[in-house]
Protein backbone atom coordinates (compact mmCIF):
# COMPACT_ATOMS: atom_id res chain seq x y z
CA UNK A 1 0.00 0.00 0.00
CA UNK A 2 2.99 2.11 1.05
CA UNK A 3 4.66 1.61 -2.87
CA UNK A 4 1.07 1.65 -4.76
CA UNK A 5 0.08 5.00 -2.60
CA UNK A 6 2.62 6.56 -0.94
CA UNK A 7 0.99 7.13 2.13
CA UNK A 8 3.57 8.63 4.24
CA UNK A 9 4.37 11.28 2.22
CA UNK A 10 0.58 12.50 2.48
CA UNK A 11 0.10 11.90 5.80
CA UNK A 12 -2.01 9.21 6.43
CA UNK A 13 -2.62 5.46 6.91
CA UNK A 14 -4.04 2.28 5.39
CA UNK A 15 -7.67 2.48 8.13
CA UNK A 16 -7.34 6.57 7.61
CA UNK A 17 -7.84 5.34 4.01
CA UNK A 18 -10.38 2.66 4.45
CA UNK A 19 -12.36 4.70 6.56
CA UNK A 20 -12.81 7.89 4.14
CA UNK A 21 -13.26 5.11 1.70
CA UNK A 22 -16.01 3.87 3.56
CA UNK A 23 -17.37 7.45 3.84
CA UNK A 24 -17.64 8.41 0.76
CA UNK A 25 -19.22 5.37 -0.75
CA UNK A 26 -22.40 6.06 2.10
CA UNK A 27 -22.36 9.40 0.65
CA UNK A 28 -23.05 8.94 -2.53
CA UNK A 29 -24.41 5.36 -2.79
CA UNK A 30 -27.75 7.26 -3.16
CA UNK A 31 -26.80 7.09 -6.97
CA UNK A 32 -27.35 3.02 -6.94
CA UNK A 33 -30.75 3.64 -6.32
CA UNK A 34 -31.28 6.97 -8.15
CA UNK A 35 -29.78 6.35 -11.27
CA UNK A 36 -32.51 3.41 -12.40
CA UNK A 37 -35.00 5.34 -11.34
CA UNK A 38 -34.62 8.45 -13.40
CA UNK A 39 -33.14 6.24 -16.39
CA UNK A 40 -35.95 4.00 -16.39
CA UNK A 41 -38.31 6.28 -17.20
CA UNK A 42 -36.57 7.03 -20.19
CA UNK A 43 -37.19 3.55 -21.14
CA UNK A 44 -34.07 1.75 -20.12
CA UNK A 45 -34.51 -1.59 -17.41
CA UNK A 46 -33.47 -0.45 -14.05
CA UNK A 47 -32.23 -3.57 -13.38
CA UNK A 48 -29.39 -3.08 -15.79
CA UNK A 49 -28.72 0.49 -15.27
CA UNK A 50 -28.14 -0.41 -11.48
CA UNK A 51 -25.65 -3.19 -13.05
CA UNK A 52 -24.16 -0.64 -15.46
CA UNK A 53 -24.26 2.47 -12.85
CA UNK A 54 -22.06 0.04 -10.00
CA UNK A 55 -19.49 -1.51 -12.86
CA UNK A 56 -18.95 1.73 -14.63
CA UNK A 57 -18.20 3.45 -10.92
CA UNK A 58 -15.71 0.73 -10.25
CA UNK A 59 -14.17 1.37 -13.28
CA UNK A 60 -13.60 4.77 -13.09
CA UNK A 61 -12.53 5.02 -9.68
CA UNK A 62 -10.19 2.43 -10.10
CA UNK A 63 -8.29 3.92 -12.72
CA UNK A 64 -8.36 6.89 -10.57
CA UNK A 65 -7.09 5.37 -8.16
CA UNK A 66 -4.25 3.82 -9.73
CA UNK A 67 -3.71 6.51 -12.50
CA UNK A 68 -4.15 9.95 -9.85
CA UNK A 69 -3.58 8.50 -6.60
CA UNK A 70 -6.36 10.95 -5.73
CA UNK A 71 -9.11 10.75 -3.33
CA UNK A 72 -11.49 11.04 -5.95
CA UNK A 73 -14.94 8.94 -6.40
CA UNK A 74 -16.41 8.69 -9.93
CA UNK A 75 -20.34 7.30 -10.68
CA UNK A 76 -22.93 8.38 -13.06
CA UNK A 77 -23.84 12.18 -12.55
CA UNK A 78 -26.90 14.00 -11.53
CA UNK A 79 -28.44 15.99 -13.80
CA UNK A 80 -26.74 15.36 -16.56
CA UNK A 81 -28.68 11.34 -15.82
CA UNK A 82 -31.80 13.63 -15.52
CA UNK A 83 -30.79 15.52 -18.98
CA UNK A 84 -30.58 12.16 -20.68
CA UNK A 85 -33.93 10.89 -19.76
CA UNK A 86 -35.94 14.01 -19.53
CA UNK A 87 -34.92 16.09 -22.14
CA UNK A 88 -33.34 13.86 -25.16
CA UNK A 89 -35.35 10.79 -24.63
CA UNK A 90 -38.69 12.09 -23.27
CA UNK A 91 -38.24 15.91 -24.28
CA UNK A 92 -36.72 15.45 -27.98
CA UNK A 93 -38.17 12.18 -28.78
CA UNK A 94 -34.76 10.48 -29.43
CA UNK A 95 -34.44 6.69 -28.13
CA UNK A 96 -32.56 6.14 -25.25
CA UNK A 97 -29.74 4.10 -27.62
CA UNK A 98 -29.28 7.31 -29.70
CA UNK A 99 -28.67 9.17 -25.85
CA UNK A 100 -26.32 6.57 -25.12
CA UNK A 101 -23.94 7.43 -28.36
CA UNK A 102 -24.05 10.57 -27.56
CA UNK A 103 -22.45 9.83 -24.15
CA UNK A 104 -20.20 7.56 -25.64
CA UNK A 105 -18.74 9.55 -28.32
CA UNK A 106 -18.61 12.65 -25.95
CA UNK A 107 -16.65 10.11 -23.72
CA UNK A 108 -14.13 9.31 -27.02
CA UNK A 109 -13.44 13.22 -27.40
CA UNK A 110 -12.87 13.30 -23.60
CA UNK A 111 -9.84 10.87 -24.06
CA UNK A 112 -8.54 12.63 -26.85
CA UNK A 113 -8.80 15.92 -25.28
CA UNK A 114 -7.14 14.53 -22.18
CA UNK A 115 -4.53 13.08 -23.93
CA UNK A 116 -3.67 15.75 -25.70
CA UNK A 117 -3.61 18.23 -23.02
CA UNK A 118 -6.67 20.48 -23.40
CA UNK A 119 -8.27 20.16 -20.38
CA UNK A 120 -5.37 19.82 -18.77
CA UNK A 121 -4.96 23.92 -19.88
CA UNK A 122 -8.65 24.56 -19.16
CA UNK A 123 -7.93 23.36 -15.15
CA UNK A 124 -4.50 25.84 -16.01
CA UNK A 125 -6.40 28.62 -17.12
CA UNK A 126 -8.91 28.76 -13.73
CA UNK A 127 -7.02 31.84 -11.61
CA UNK A 128 -6.05 31.19 -7.81
CA UNK A 129 -9.24 33.23 -6.21
CA UNK A 130 -11.93 31.15 -8.45
CA UNK A 131 -10.47 27.82 -7.46
CA UNK A 132 -10.50 29.33 -4.03
CA UNK A 133 -14.30 29.89 -4.45
CA UNK A 134 -15.16 26.51 -6.59
CA UNK A 135 -14.41 24.97 -2.72
CA UNK A 136 -16.42 26.90 -1.20
CA UNK A 137 -19.97 27.01 -3.73
CA UNK A 138 -19.48 23.26 -3.83
CA UNK A 139 -19.48 23.22 0.02
CA UNK A 140 -22.81 25.14 -0.20
CA UNK A 141 -23.93 23.13 -3.12
CA UNK A 142 -23.08 19.87 -1.51
CA UNK A 143 -25.02 21.08 1.44
CA UNK A 144 -28.14 22.11 -0.16
CA UNK A 145 -28.23 18.93 -1.64
CA UNK A 146 -28.12 17.29 1.69
CA UNK A 147 -31.13 19.72 2.83
CA UNK A 148 -32.84 18.75 0.01
CA UNK A 149 -32.15 14.97 0.36
CA UNK A 150 -33.29 15.08 3.86
CA UNK A 151 -36.47 17.42 3.29
CA UNK A 152 -35.67 19.94 5.36
CA UNK A 153 -35.40 22.72 2.52
CA UNK A 154 -38.54 21.95 0.37
CA UNK A 155 -39.92 23.19 -3.06
CA UNK A 156 -42.22 26.26 -2.56
CA UNK A 157 -44.21 27.77 -5.61
CA UNK A 158 -43.90 31.17 -3.59
CA UNK A 159 -40.61 31.75 -2.78
CA UNK A 160 -38.82 28.77 -5.01
CA UNK A 161 -37.92 27.15 -1.72
CA UNK A 162 -38.84 27.21 2.12
CA UNK A 163 -38.54 25.11 5.25
CA UNK A 164 -39.97 21.41 4.92
CA UNK A 165 -42.01 19.86 8.16
CA UNK A 166 -38.87 19.72 10.09
CA UNK A 167 -40.44 18.24 13.61
CA UNK A 168 -41.35 14.47 11.89
CA UNK A 169 -40.08 12.16 9.54
CA UNK A 170 -36.90 12.24 7.52
CA UNK A 171 -36.19 16.05 8.46
CA UNK A 172 -36.39 15.57 12.16
CA UNK A 173 -34.17 12.40 11.70
CA UNK A 174 -31.75 14.19 9.60
CA UNK A 175 -31.31 16.92 12.27
CA UNK A 176 -30.85 14.65 14.82
CA UNK A 177 -28.25 12.57 12.92
CA UNK A 178 -26.52 16.03 12.28
CA UNK A 179 -26.76 17.20 15.66
CA UNK A 180 -24.88 13.28 16.73
CA UNK A 181 -22.25 14.10 13.80
CA UNK A 182 -21.66 17.83 15.29
CA UNK A 183 -20.72 16.03 18.67
CA UNK A 184 -18.80 12.90 17.21
CA UNK A 185 -16.93 15.99 15.56
CA UNK A 186 -16.61 18.40 18.75
CA UNK A 187 -14.84 14.59 20.67
CA UNK A 188 -12.95 14.40 17.17
CA UNK A 189 -14.04 10.41 17.07
CA UNK A 190 -12.50 9.12 14.07
CA UNK A 191 -14.92 8.38 11.44
CA UNK A 192 -17.37 10.97 12.94
CA UNK A 193 -19.48 11.07 9.47
CA UNK A 194 -19.38 7.17 8.77
CA UNK A 195 -20.59 6.59 12.68
CA UNK A 196 -23.23 9.57 12.02
CA UNK A 197 -24.50 7.81 8.63
CA UNK A 198 -24.90 4.68 9.97
CA UNK A 199 -26.73 5.41 13.25
CA UNK A 200 -29.21 7.50 11.73
CA UNK A 201 -30.09 4.65 9.05
CA UNK A 202 -30.17 2.93 12.56
CA UNK A 203 -32.31 5.38 14.27
CA UNK A 204 -34.64 5.47 10.87
CA UNK A 205 -36.08 1.91 11.18
CA UNK A 206 -38.15 3.22 14.40
CA UNK A 207 -38.67 6.63 12.53
CA UNK A 208 -40.10 5.02 9.62
CA UNK A 209 -37.95 6.18 6.88
CA UNK A 210 -35.44 3.45 7.27
CA UNK A 211 -37.60 1.31 5.08
CA UNK A 212 -36.80 -2.69 5.84
CA UNK A 213 -38.62 -4.86 3.53
CA UNK A 214 -40.31 -7.59 4.44
CA UNK A 215 -38.36 -11.55 3.86
CA UNK A 216 -35.42 -8.93 3.66
CA UNK A 217 -32.23 -10.90 2.08
CA UNK A 218 -28.96 -8.82 2.15
CA UNK A 219 -27.58 -10.70 -0.98
CA UNK A 220 -29.22 -10.06 -4.46
CA UNK A 221 -27.98 -11.57 -8.08
CA UNK A 222 -27.21 -8.42 -10.30
CA UNK A 223 -28.93 -8.35 -13.65
CA UNK A 224 -27.21 -8.00 -17.01
CA UNK A 225 -25.92 -4.54 -18.35
CA UNK A 226 -27.33 -3.18 -21.17
CA UNK A 227 -23.94 -3.61 -23.39
CA UNK A 228 -23.22 -1.76 -26.95
CA UNK A 229 -26.72 -0.25 -27.28
CA UNK A 230 -26.21 2.14 -29.71
CA UNK A 231 -27.10 3.99 -32.61
CA UNK A 232 -25.29 5.79 -35.24
CA UNK A 233 -27.97 6.63 -37.41
CA UNK A 234 -28.66 10.49 -36.81
CA UNK A 235 -25.12 11.50 -34.97
CA UNK A 236 -24.93 14.08 -38.02
CA UNK A 237 -27.89 15.86 -37.20
CA UNK A 238 -28.45 19.69 -35.96
CA UNK A 239 -30.39 18.36 -32.92
CA UNK A 240 -28.19 15.85 -32.10
CA UNK A 241 -24.87 17.89 -31.97
CA UNK A 242 -27.16 20.00 -29.38
CA UNK A 243 -27.48 17.00 -26.99
CA UNK A 244 -23.48 16.06 -27.71
CA UNK A 245 -22.47 19.20 -26.80
CA UNK A 246 -24.43 19.45 -23.82
CA UNK A 247 -23.26 16.19 -22.03
CA UNK A 248 -19.95 17.71 -23.13
CA UNK A 249 -20.06 21.28 -21.71
CA UNK A 250 -21.41 19.75 -18.07
CA UNK A 251 -19.51 16.78 -17.71
CA UNK A 252 -16.03 19.14 -18.61
CA UNK A 253 -16.88 21.50 -16.52
CA UNK A 254 -18.49 19.66 -13.48
CA UNK A 255 -15.24 17.73 -13.76
CA UNK A 256 -13.47 20.26 -13.25
CA UNK A 257 -14.66 22.29 -10.73
CA UNK A 258 -15.13 18.76 -8.39
CA UNK A 259 -11.28 17.85 -9.12
CA UNK A 260 -10.31 22.31 -8.20
CA UNK A 261 -12.64 22.01 -5.04
CA UNK A 262 -11.81 18.73 -3.30
CA UNK A 263 -7.76 18.63 -3.94
CA UNK A 264 -7.99 22.64 -2.71
CA UNK A 265 -10.25 21.17 0.28
CA UNK A 266 -7.97 18.24 0.99
CA UNK A 267 -4.77 20.44 1.27
CA UNK A 268 -2.85 18.62 -2.14
CA UNK A 269 -3.06 20.96 -4.29
CA UNK A 270 0.06 22.29 -6.03
CA UNK A 271 1.94 25.30 -4.41
CA UNK A 272 1.08 26.90 -7.79
CA UNK A 273 -2.52 26.59 -7.63
CA UNK A 274 -2.26 23.18 -10.36
CA UNK A 275 -4.09 19.89 -9.51
CA UNK A 276 -0.96 16.75 -8.79
CA UNK A 277 -1.90 14.11 -11.70
CA UNK A 278 -4.63 15.77 -13.35
CA UNK A 279 -4.01 14.80 -16.51
CA UNK A 280 -4.78 11.38 -15.45
CA UNK A 281 -7.57 12.01 -13.08
CA UNK A 282 -9.28 13.37 -16.01
CA UNK A 283 -8.71 10.43 -18.23
CA UNK A 284 -9.99 8.48 -15.73
CA UNK A 285 -12.91 10.25 -15.70
CA UNK A 286 -13.20 9.82 -19.61
CA UNK A 287 -12.56 6.58 -19.97
CA UNK A 288 -15.38 6.03 -17.12
CA UNK A 289 -17.90 7.69 -19.43
CA UNK A 290 -16.88 5.28 -22.13
CA UNK A 291 -17.38 2.41 -20.40
CA UNK A 292 -20.70 3.32 -19.03
CA UNK A 293 -21.97 4.00 -22.24
CA UNK A 294 -21.04 0.85 -23.38
CA UNK A 295 -22.65 -0.51 -20.07
CA UNK A 296 -25.32 1.39 -20.24
CA UNK A 297 -25.68 4.45 -18.29
CA UNK A 298 -25.52 8.33 -18.43
CA UNK A 299 -22.03 10.10 -18.09
CA UNK A 300 -19.78 9.05 -15.57
CA UNK A 301 -18.37 12.44 -13.78
CA UNK A 302 -16.32 12.89 -10.87
CA UNK A 303 -18.27 13.35 -7.48
CA UNK A 304 -19.00 16.59 -5.24
CA UNK A 305 -19.28 13.92 -2.31
CA UNK A 306 -15.64 12.83 -2.19
CA UNK A 307 -15.15 15.97 -0.27
CA UNK A 308 -16.85 13.65 2.33
CA UNK A 309 -13.65 11.20 2.62
CA UNK A 310 -11.36 13.55 1.95
CA UNK A 311 -13.05 15.32 5.58
CA UNK A 312 -12.08 11.90 6.98
CA UNK A 313 -8.63 11.99 6.17
CA UNK A 314 -8.55 10.30 3.00
CA UNK A 315 -5.30 11.73 0.92
CA UNK A 316 -4.78 9.17 -1.60
CA UNK A 317 -5.92 6.68 -4.27
CA UNK A 318 -6.40 3.74 -1.87
CA UNK A 319 -9.55 6.33 -0.43
CA UNK A 320 -11.17 5.87 -4.05
CA UNK A 321 -10.17 2.33 -4.28
CA UNK A 322 -11.79 1.55 -0.78
CA UNK A 323 -15.00 3.43 -2.61
CA UNK A 324 -14.40 1.36 -5.83
CA UNK A 325 -14.56 -2.17 -4.41
CA UNK A 326 -17.47 -1.04 -2.28
CA UNK A 327 -19.64 -0.37 -5.80
CA UNK A 328 -18.81 -3.57 -6.59
CA UNK A 329 -19.63 -5.45 -3.87
CA UNK A 330 -22.70 -3.36 -3.98
CA UNK A 331 -23.79 -5.63 -7.42
CA UNK A 332 -24.39 -8.64 -4.93
CA UNK A 333 -25.08 -6.84 -1.67
CA UNK A 334 -27.62 -3.77 -3.16
CA UNK A 335 -30.68 -4.61 -0.76
CA UNK A 336 -28.41 -3.78 2.33
CA UNK A 337 -26.98 -0.40 0.60
CA UNK A 338 -30.58 0.64 -0.73
CA UNK A 339 -31.51 0.81 2.87
CA UNK A 340 -29.73 3.86 3.41
CA UNK A 341 -32.08 6.61 2.99
CA UNK A 342 -31.31 10.02 1.91
CA UNK A 343 -32.07 11.27 5.48
CA UNK A 344 -29.06 9.54 6.90
CA UNK A 345 -26.65 11.00 4.39
CA UNK A 346 -27.79 14.17 4.97
CA UNK A 347 -25.77 14.97 7.93
CA UNK A 348 -22.24 13.92 6.46
CA UNK A 349 -23.18 16.18 3.44
CA UNK A 350 -24.45 19.52 5.45
CA UNK A 351 -21.12 19.17 7.71
CA UNK A 352 -18.69 18.38 4.68
CA UNK A 353 -20.43 21.77 3.41
CA UNK A 354 -18.56 23.30 6.39
CA UNK A 355 -15.17 22.18 5.80
CA UNK A 356 -15.33 23.03 2.33
CA UNK A 357 -15.98 26.71 3.28
CA UNK A 358 -11.99 27.59 4.46
CA UNK A 359 -10.50 27.95 1.27
CA UNK A 360 -13.15 31.51 1.46
CA UNK A 361 -9.91 32.61 3.76
CA UNK A 362 -7.62 33.15 0.44
CA UNK A 363 -9.38 34.98 -1.22
CA UNK A 364 -8.84 38.54 -2.11
CA UNK A 365 -11.70 40.47 -1.23
CA UNK A 366 -9.87 43.35 -1.35
CA UNK A 367 -9.76 43.63 -5.02
CA UNK A 368 -13.51 43.42 -6.79
CA UNK A 369 -11.50 42.27 -10.02
CA UNK A 370 -10.75 39.19 -8.08
CA UNK A 371 -13.64 39.80 -5.40
CA UNK A 372 -16.59 39.82 -7.89
CA UNK A 373 -15.50 37.16 -10.18
CA UNK A 374 -15.48 34.80 -6.96
CA UNK A 375 -18.48 35.86 -4.86
CA UNK A 376 -20.37 34.75 -8.21
CA UNK A 377 -18.79 31.33 -8.75
CA UNK A 378 -20.17 30.95 -4.70
CA UNK A 379 -23.18 32.06 -5.34
CA UNK A 380 -24.77 31.04 -8.47
CA UNK A 381 -23.39 27.40 -7.68
CA UNK A 382 -26.34 26.52 -5.07
CA UNK A 383 -28.58 28.53 -6.70
CA UNK A 384 -28.26 27.23 -10.59
CA UNK A 385 -27.72 23.84 -9.03
CA UNK A 386 -24.69 23.11 -10.72
CA UNK A 387 -20.77 23.14 -10.30
CA UNK A 388 -20.76 24.08 -14.71
CA UNK A 389 -23.17 27.03 -14.14
CA UNK A 390 -21.19 28.86 -10.83
CA UNK A 391 -17.52 27.99 -12.92
CA UNK A 392 -19.14 30.28 -16.24
CA UNK A 393 -20.50 33.05 -13.97
CA UNK A 394 -16.95 33.42 -12.62
CA UNK A 395 -14.70 32.99 -15.21
CA UNK A 396 -17.01 35.55 -17.44
CA UNK A 397 -17.20 38.28 -15.06
CA UNK A 398 -13.33 38.03 -14.33
CA UNK A 399 -12.85 38.41 -18.06
CA UNK A 400 -14.65 41.12 -18.42
CA UNK A 401 -14.05 42.84 -15.11
CA UNK A 402 -10.57 42.82 -15.24
CA UNK A 403 -10.27 43.91 -19.13
CA UNK A 404 -12.67 46.93 -17.99
CA UNK A 405 -10.59 47.79 -14.74
CA UNK A 406 -7.35 47.79 -17.11
CA UNK A 407 -6.07 44.59 -15.97
CA UNK A 408 -5.58 42.91 -19.22
CA UNK A 409 -2.07 41.56 -18.59
CA UNK A 410 -3.70 39.64 -15.61
CA UNK A 411 -5.92 37.50 -17.95
CA UNK A 412 -4.10 34.48 -19.84
CA UNK A 413 -4.95 33.13 -23.54
CA UNK A 414 -6.57 29.97 -22.00
CA UNK A 415 -8.67 32.06 -19.79
CA UNK A 416 -9.87 34.06 -22.93
CA UNK A 417 -10.98 31.24 -24.73
CA UNK A 418 -12.62 29.29 -22.01
CA UNK A 419 -14.79 32.65 -21.29
CA UNK A 420 -15.58 32.97 -25.22
CA UNK A 421 -16.49 29.03 -25.19
CA UNK A 422 -19.02 29.82 -22.19
CA UNK A 423 -20.85 32.52 -23.71
CA UNK A 424 -20.76 30.67 -26.81
CA UNK A 425 -22.63 27.48 -24.59
CA UNK A 426 -25.05 30.25 -23.86
CA UNK A 427 -25.84 31.28 -27.13
CA UNK A 428 -26.51 28.19 -28.70
CA UNK A 429 -28.68 26.70 -25.65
Amino acid sequence: MEKLFKLKEHGTTVRTEIVAGITTFMTMAYILAVNPGILSAAGLPAGGVFTATALSSFIAIVLMAFLANLPIALAPGMGLNAFFAFSVVLGMGYSWQLALTAVFLEGIVFILMSLFNIREAIVASIPKNIKNAVSVGIGLFIAFIGLQNAGIIVKNDATLVSLGHVTSGPALLAIIGLLFTGILLVYKVKGALLIGIIATTILGIPFGVTKVPENFSPVSSPAAPLLFQFQFDKVFTLDFFVVFFTFLFVDIFDTIGTLVGVTTQAGIINKDGTIPRVKQALLADAVGTVAGACLGTSTVTSYVESASGVAEGGRTGLTALTTGVLFLLSLFFAPIFLLVPGAATAPALIIVGLFMMAPIKEIELGDYTEAIPAYLTILMMPLSYSIAEGLVFGMISYVVIKAFAGKMKDIPLVTWIVAFFFVLKHILA
